[in-house]
């Protein structure tokens, strides 16, 4: 998925989101480094830094500073005429932070009064958005040297912000307290981040007001929001927490009431804050497992209502391990700020999933050819998820600059640089390393000129610089958006004997606001039969899962809407687990949006959704969730599908179109019945015939029995053994033709055939012969062209490759006058190692116009 467009960051998530084009800021600031960038000396602004210390604005007091006049900092500053004052503070280097403070700016701030103040900055923001591509990163702000804040804000908060210039935006900050008179503002750099070609540093000021506020209710927590977002379970102490934008000048009063996932009010309170404190808390009822909201307002101003939400969890916990089939992703370094990661990766666990799915930058990891590798960053994000249980999905990011051509994009022009990435990202001289390695993402649709052999002989190189680590993960084939020309092609190259996974991905259509499960994995089980891929060694992931809803900008989705991605979320997954997928990834976690459409399980205050609750509910009542069978006796009055849980239970879930009776057959024990929250239904008689009463609606609900269910379940696909990859195996055949021949592209997916190399009359090409073994191996190459086609030379013997080299070969492909345009012909190159076949390349051409 892209966070851009509709489908994704061309190598990975994370990576994608993170890599782009310079911004023109970070240019100038490069290009004017003042004399001591860099040096880790403190600039000493002018005495007199420009403050506005009270306009006569009526009910309004600013303070505008100046980026370019700290009082002390260790950043540079750049001209540029765009900037208020025709400059601005500019860091972009790789440079580690000077000692004793790091990369910071402080700023002295004179104010009429004591209070909260709206704290506003032209600024570069930390995540990819129009006219600013290369994020900045996160920043701590500290006043009057109390303690440091992150400003921890969500990627929609920072996206939907308006830019200013170049690539600064208009960014609201936060309320900070200040006292009459001058205070100190600080802002330090909070850690490196991933940009375009490198991991560093890098932050723009241009200016940023303080604006006075009245004192208001900032924010509602259910619980510590340093160890949590808001999730807990019952027996947690988890206060609900009202916290207000400054201290309270005179005693104030909050008043709240709780709703329920179906807007029930179940509870109603108020609670004290005391002069000069800046909140209460008040502690929660016993409640059942659910979405909750905590709509509060203090009681002098009861129509500016804050709400927080909250969810109360099942009691009964996921299963872990291998057995656990579900997954969320993640794209940390887009979407989580450092600050926020710990406790996501607590609320990501305590869902009940096994899996996150994420990514890293090579481009950030190698900066040249046979340049070290440094994954430190990413290493440290891999830790923090395995410190809460969970295993991680490493998305493979596009390659660097340096390793691509302009007929190559978004390839490696050399593929032994593939593999050696590959090689590394399996633990060669990295600490951390990730429990399985997805080689692209989403390569069908991106709008690039690259084909399905292309993209096959990449991926052959890279799952054996995975293969070939001792104990390397397991290899996950590229996440595929949709079937079609790319990804057949891609199979008919031989790539699935390579992988240990079979990867696709399904989302409904895109105005659809009320979305039906998509049949991808009904579509995907067909094509891997097709392709003579063998469930017993391939498994099915379905590792993006999601529905475009909508959203207006500055809110969260409506609440109406909020309950139809639960009831999404819970739909989709039980049919694509019934369909046969082994592991279900949702996406996305973390607060995400783009032009009005949002995906996460989170809100942008990063409180759970509903559907983070349902979610839960299902990890926990499935458990391992071994399809069993479909109650086709239901429908179309209801759909009912049976699951074993892997602990002696049959677990029943049943949805109907509209509310209504339904009687579903289950096995003759007690049963319990819990809704699409998790929360216990009253208990339902059994009858004679054998079946439990219950009144389905849209929303699931869960029917579980204390007995097995009456058939086998059907076994999961693998197990992940990575076998060893023979010699033929090792040679890669890759085609390569000049810029002239490529390609007509993708357009995003929506391209329509012929897709194939467009070729003259007579071409000349190249098959690139490419062997990762450890010792030299001489092949012999053969061509079997269409019907109207021609190759020549037809076959090529005793072609000696060096360990680990790359020889290229020179065919001249000529088609017949006869041959029409306008139509894909596939074009086949063999060769056989000691007689063993190797795994073909099969492009399609056709005849230019």
């Amino acid at each position: 998925m892209s966070i851009d467009r509709r489908t994704a960051v061309t190598g990975g998530i994370a990576a994608g989101l993170a890599l782009a084009a310079g911004s023109t800021a970070a240019g100038n600031a490069a290009a004017t480094p003042p004399p001591d960038q860099h040096t880790g000396r403190h600039q000493q602004a002018a005495a007199d830094p420009k403050t506005a210390p009270g306009r006569d604005t009526p009910g309004h007091q600013v303070a505008a500073v100046a980026g370019e006049f700290p009082t002390r900092t260790t950043i540079p500053v750049a001209r540029d005429r765009r900037a208020s004052g025709g400059a601005y503070l500019a860091l972009a280097t790789a440079e580690p932070p000077p000692a004793g403070g790091g990369w910071y700016a402080t700023y002295t701030v004179t104010v009429p009064a004591a209070g909260p103040y709206r704290l506003e900055a032209v600024t570069s923001v930390p995540v990819e958005r129009p006219g600013a591509e290369e994020p900045g990163s996160y920043v701590r702000l500290t006043v009057n040297g109390g303690e440091p804040v992150p400003l921890a804000h969500s990627q929609p908060h920072w996206y939907e912000s308006p830019r200013a210039w170049g690539a600064l935006s208009r960014v609201a900050l936060g309320d900070v307290e200040l006292r009459r008179g001058a205070n100190t503002v600080t802002f330090t750099v909070d850690g490196p981040t991933v940009l375009d070609t490198y991991t560093g540093y890098r932050f723009l000021l241009d200016e940023f007001t303080l604006t006075r506020v009245p004192v208001a209710l900032r924010r509602v927590h259910a619980g510590d929001p340093a160890g949590g977002l808001g999730h807990h379970r019952d027996g947690e102490h988890a206060p609900l927490r009202f916290e207000l934008n400054a201290a309270a000048p005179e005693p104030l009063t909050v008043t709240y009431r709780l709703l329920d996932y179906s807007s029930r009010q179940v509870a109603s309170g108020s609670v004290r804050v005391p002069a000069g404190a800046a909140g209460a808390t008040a502690p929660l009822p016993p409640l059942p497992p659910g979405a909750y909201r905590a709509v509060a307002a203090l009681s002098t101003s009861p129509g500016d209502t804050v709400t927080g939400r909250f969810a109360r969890l099942p009691a009964r916990r996921a299963v872990s391990g291998p057995a656990n089939r579900f997954g969320v992703n993640v794209a940390t370094f887009a979407l989580v700020p450092p600050a926020r990661l710990p406790a996501l990766a607590s609320a990501v666990a305590a869902m009940g999933v096994g899996y996150v799915r994420d990514g890293s930058s090579w481009p950030a990891a190698q900066r040249a050819r046979h340049a070290p590798f440094d994954s430190a960053v990413h290493d440290a994000v891999i830790d923090t998820f395995h410190a809460h249980g969970l295993a991680v999905l490493e998305v493979v990011s596009p390659p660097p600059d340096w390793a691509s051509t302009p007929t190559s994009v978004p390839l490696p022009a050399d593929l032994r640089d593939a593999y050696r990435y590959a090689a590394h990202l399996a633990g060669r001289g990295k600490r951390a390393v990730a429990d399985a390695l997805q080689l692209s993402n989403e390569p069908d649709v991106d709008d690039t000129a690259s084909t399905g052999d292309q993209h096959a002989a990449y991926v052959k190189a890279a799952a054996l610089g995975v293969r070939d680590r001792p104990g390397g993960p397991p290899v996950v084939l590229p996440g595929i958006a949709g079937e079609g020309v790319f990804q057949e092609l891609m199979l008919r190259n031989g790539v699935a004997r390579y992988a240990d996974v079979w990867s696709f991905h399904g989302y409904p259509p895109l105005d659809d606001t009320d979305p039906e499960p998509p049949s991808a994995p009904e579509d995907q089980q067909e094509l891997r039969e097709r392709y003579g891929a063998p469930a017993r060694r391939l498994a099915m992931w379905m590792t993006e899962c999601g529905a475009f809803l909508p959203a207006e900008p500055g809110a969260d989705m409506p609440y109406a809407t909020q309950r139809v991605q639960a009831r999404y979320l819970v739909l989709s997954t039980v049919e694509s687990l019934a369909a046969g997928t082994d592991r279900q990834f949702w996406f996305c976690g973390p607060p995400c949006t783009d032009e009005g459409t949002s995906f996460a399980l989170f809100s942008r205050a990063f409180q759970p959704l509903p559907a983070y609750s349902a979610y839960a509910a299902l990890t926990a009542l499935l458990g391992e969730a071994g399809y069993v069978r479909t109650l086709e006796e239901l429908l179309p009055r209801a759909a009912g599908f049976v699951f074993a849980d892997g602990a002696g239970r049959t677990v029943t879930v049943v949805c109907a179109p509209r509310a209504r009776a339904v009687d579903v057959p289950v096995p003759d024990a007690t049963t319990r019945v819990y809704d699409i929250m998790g929360a216990p239904r009253s208990a339902p008689p059994r009858s004679r015939r054998g079946t439990v009463r219950v009144r389905a609606s849209r929303d699931p609900l869960y029917l579980v029995t204390d007995a097995p269910p009456p058939g086998t379940p059907r076994p999961p696909s693998g197990p992940l053994r990575p076998r060893a990859l023979s010699p033929a195996e090792h040679i890669v055949l890759a085609q390569r033709y000049a810029a002239a021949d490529s390609a007509p592209g993708k357009a995003d997916g929506d391209a329509e055939p012929p897709l194939g190399y467009r070729l003259g009359a007579r071409t000349r090409m190249v098959l690139d012969v490419y062997n990762f073994d450890r010792a030299a191996r001489t092949v012999t190459l053969r061509a079997r062209p269409s019907a109207g086609w021609r190759v020549t030379p037809r076959r090529v013997e005793g072609v000696r490759v060096p360990a680990h080299g790359r020889v290229g070969v020179p065919f001249t492909v000529t088609a017949d006058e006869r041959v029409p345009s306008g139509a894909d012909h596939p074009l086949t190159f063999e060769a056989r190692l000691d007689g063993k076949p190797v795994p073909p390349s099969v492009s399609l051409v056709q005849r230019r116009r």
